[in-house]
């Protein structure tokens, strides 16, 4: 170009929105997209009028259907115009947007647009968000537009500041921990910094424990609230996680949402969010996950998506597909990341049973998956009864999987079906049994290859719903006289089992007292006997320990490895099982269940217990009348910290189990909670949120707490005062 009246008139507007946006927006960003705009306009093509009707005219005819006549009103599609929409794409340019539409759009028919078409596209879309309209077209090669940036969305939805307007002073420049963010590796996932909580229990052994000890039982009274951030109206139980001074937290309304903040002063940093098809409502998930440069989530309507970890911009997007006519199923329990596979499991009593299923980290490319449900013909496949294939259900991933680097193996933990009068009565078939696998089992896979390694059955043919579909946590225990790497999980009832973790090899069982279905376990297998006047089907009703929600239920326990300590938490209720009249179907196949206090109750349902897992025994129990609500989590200070139904979030003596502080929060802790540090200071952090089922399931309990009817969803993080800051030392 030669001179100023060759310059295009979009460049000029760029110009105008990005200084007005610069003047009047505290955002430090803004005043590098002004200096971009006004180096780059000698070179930046605009659009004209008549390459956006041409635009128009394709976007009738290829987009409308999903996003809607006017850019913003679809069904079945994100808006393409608006604040969210140039939120969404905030800092990233116009040939970032043209290469989207050439790859991806429309879905289904992906690269059948030609770059002058998808050059019209663009341009439909930028003069929809205000821009304008000149005398040189948008070029068809979006390479070419790799530097011009989109609409800044506070002055394309509202204007710039007028001239007479007075304008707020230039922002402080504040320090950005994305600007310092690394790549997560295997050997930080394996080892993580004693900073970071990296997996939703810090490790991929799921253990729960932050080796940080600024928090001390003697200095905790002082702990006090850092920031709060109201997050997404919508279900949450979801657990934060921290890398290098960046706190990514998924959330839900409309659709599902991932943020991510300064995890120090509660700054967002940036903000995604995947809009969900119309029918599909906005569920949950408990975990996210970490690897590399990115962040990846799964999604209500069964994607999993990696996110740029810096920019929250899409790297990969892909869906877990389901057998031709598949009934729908959701992805709760979240993903983890191992073998450089991103690896999630699916839930629901649907026929044929559940998933589990890898991507590749890099391209989101499927590797492998699994069956829960063992198939007719294949290994297993005759431990159903004799049902079809379309007749079993369950196997429910509910939770996210563990990982050992030691013994290089991914475990997972199917939960039973709720179809249970199928398996009630032996088959006259010899060659069948009634084990069902692989529900109630523990699995053990090449996380690379997905090869089965090994599967341990705890309770085969569960006809009480009390699951051993929890965490899977590796841990050195002492057993003996030598130390085993092993694996450890429970039931809701509290019965624990101890697995070699390379081989699967039984080690050893206990049982925290709160049940009364299993009657021995024998010490060689872990066989386990049950009362068999509790077996339903015949007619009467079957008094339960525990409740089927538990117990020990979806709150993952902790583990001290230093002083070999597991904490539980649990509730302390049981069920009875009614045979329901004639033609109606119960929960379970035949029966109803009612939720009961155990027998000779003195009405305190919440319960953490405490086991010394060298010694085998019960080192305390802390009871209280309100349900548990949260995971525990434990830290080197000496302090575990637990939320509970009537929004108390509570710290206790890790030796004695003595309450040491308490705050009530603003509704119930649902979510489990982390701890982790920033330039020296030692942070604790937990969600309220309507997500958890523990206020509705045992309100009929304690009548007396009462909780905001309008639930909110809120993230919390605390520290301690800075005089004990001061006083003491993250070591």
């Amino acid at each position: 170009m030669n001179g100023e009246d060759e310059i295009s008139a979009f460049a000029r507007q760029l110009r105008r929105m990005a200084h007005a946006a610069a003047r009047c927006l505290s955002w430090p960003l803004l005043a590098v997209a002004a200096s971009t705009a006004i180096a780059a306009e000698m070179a930046v093509p605009g659009f004209t009028s008549a390459q956006a009707e041409e635009g128009a005219r394709i976007y009738a005819v290829r987009c409308a259907s999903c996003h809607g006549g006017s850019l913003s009103d679809g069904e079945f599609a994100p808006p393409l115009k608006g604040y969210d929409f140039l939120e969404k794409w905030r800092g990233r340019s116009v040939g970032d947007l043209s290469g989207f539409i050439e790859a991806q759009m429309p879905p289904g028919g992906a690269g059948t647009l030609n770059n002058g078409e998808v050059a019209s596209l663009a341009a439909y879309i930028l003069q929809a968000n205000k821009a304008a309209a000149g005398p040189q077209p948008l070029p068809a090669d979006p390479a070419m537009l790799a530097g011009v940036p989109l609409p800044d969305p506070i002055v394309a939805t509202y204007g710039a500041v007028s001239g007479s307007a007075v304008v707020p002073p230039s922002p402080v420049k504040r320090r950005n921990p994305i600007d310092s963010y690394s790549s997560v590796t295997d050997v930080m996932l394996a080892k993580p910094a004693d900073d970071d909580w990296l997996t939703w229990r810090r490790t991929p052994q799921a253990d729960g424990y932050s080796p940080l000890r600024q928090v001390t039982r003697r200095n905790v009274a002082s702990l006090g609230i850092a920031w709060a951030w109201s997050l997404p109206n919508g279900p949450n139980v979801g657990t934060p996680l921290v890398h290098d001074g960046v706190l990514f937290m998924p959330g839900s309304d409309s659709g599902d949402v991932l943020q991510a903040f300064d995890a120090a002063t509660g700054e967002l940093l940036w903000q995604h969010r995947h809009m969900l098809p119309a029918g599909t409502s906005p569920g949950f998930r408990k975990a996210i996950a970490l690897y590399g440069d990115k962040v990846f989530i799964s999604t209500s309507d069964l994607h999993v998506i990696a996110l740029d970890a810096k920019s929250g911009r899409q790297a990969w997007d892909s869906i877990v597909t389901l057998p031709k006519g598949g009934v729908r199923r959701q992805l709760h329990g979240g993903p983890i990341v191992a073998g450089g596979m991103v690896i999630v499991g699916t839930g629901g009593d649907t026929p044929g049973g559940n998933l589990i299923v890898a991507f590749d980290a890099t391209n989101g490319v499927e590797k492998w998956r699994f069956n829960t449900i063992a198939q007719p013909g294949e290994p297993g496949g005759e431990s159903w009864n004799g049902l079809a294939a379309s007749a079993r259900t369950g196997g429910s991933v509910w939770n996210p999987g563990s990982y050992d680097p030691q013994s290089g193996l991914a475990y997972f933990g199917p939960a039973p079906t709720y179809d249970t009068g199928p398996l009630r009565v032996p088959s006259s078939d010899p060659a069948l049994s009634r084990d069902a696998l692989y529900t109630n089992h523990t699995l053990a896979f090449d996380p690379r290859t997905g090869e089965l390694r090994w599967h341990f059955s705890h309770f085969p043919n569960d006809q009480w719903d009390l699951d051993w579909a929890f965490e899977r946590q590796i841990v050195d225990i002492p057993f003996k006289g030598t130390t085993h790497r092993a694996v450890l999980t429970g039931n809701k009832g509290g019965v624990f089992d101890v697995l070699d973790a390379k081989s699967g090899a039984y080690l050893f069982s206990f049982d925290l007292g709160m049940q009364n279905l299993i009657t021995s376990i024998d010490p060689k297998n872990g066989t386990k006997a049950f009362d068999p006047a509790l077996w339903p089907g015949d007619g009467r009703t079957k008094f339960v320990c525990p409740y089927m929600q538990g117990g020990k239920n979806w709150f993952p326990d902790a583990v001290d490895p230093v002083n070999h300590l597991l904490f539980v938490p649990m509730a302390e209720a049981c069920m009875e099982m009614a045979p329901v009249a004639p033609g109606e179907k119960g929960l379970l196949t035949g029966y109803n269940i009612k939720l009961r206090p155990r027998p000779g109750s003195d009405g305190r349902y919440g319960r953490i217990q405490a086991y010394d897992l060298a010694r085998r025994k019960t080192a305390w129990v802390q009871r209280r009348r309100a349900p548990i609500s949260t995971g525990v989590l434990a830290t080197a200070g000496g302090v575990i910290f637990a939320g509970f139904v009537d929004r108390m979030l509570i710290a206790y003596d890790s030796a004695t189990g003595e309450p040491v502080w308490h705050t009530r929060l603003n509704d119930v802790p649902d979510s489990n909670l982390i701890s982790y540090a920033v330039n020296g200071i030692q942070y604790i952090a937990v969600v309220t949120s309507q997500g958890g089922s523990s206020p509705t399931i045992f309100s009929g309990l304690v009548p007396e707490i009462q909780n905001p009817k309008n639930r909110t969803s809120t993230l919390w993080v605390f520290r301690l005062a800075q005089s004990q800051v001061d006083a003491t030392a993250i070591e």
